[in-house]
């Protein structure tokens, strides 16, 4: 597992993800489903979330499985950071 490409796709993949504060309780745009969800649905551990996720990473990057769940892991901690300020 090459992580430095890895951390590369999860760079791209949080600069592509975009928090919106003012809109009401709070709103997030998540790149692999093309749209937003509010805050509250936070975390994005939701199956269809990491389906989505996966299909993203296998046809946009190419990762195998193992990269898939590292990104994943990763890109959830830094995104509830940003939520959690």
């Amino acid at each position: 597992m090459d992580k430095k490409f890895l951390n590369k796709v999860l760079e791209q993949i949080v600069s592509e993800t975009r928090v919106d504060y003012d809109y009401m309780n709070g709103r997030i745009f998540l790149p692999y489903l093309n749209g937003f969800i509010l805050f509250d649905l936070f975390p994005i551990a939701f199956p269809s979330y990491h389906t989505h996720f996966t299909e993203h990473c296998k046809n946009i990057y190419g990762l195998n499985k193992e990269e898939i769940d590292y990104v994943w892991d990763e890109y959830n901690h830094i995104i509830k950071d940003n939520i959690d300020g």
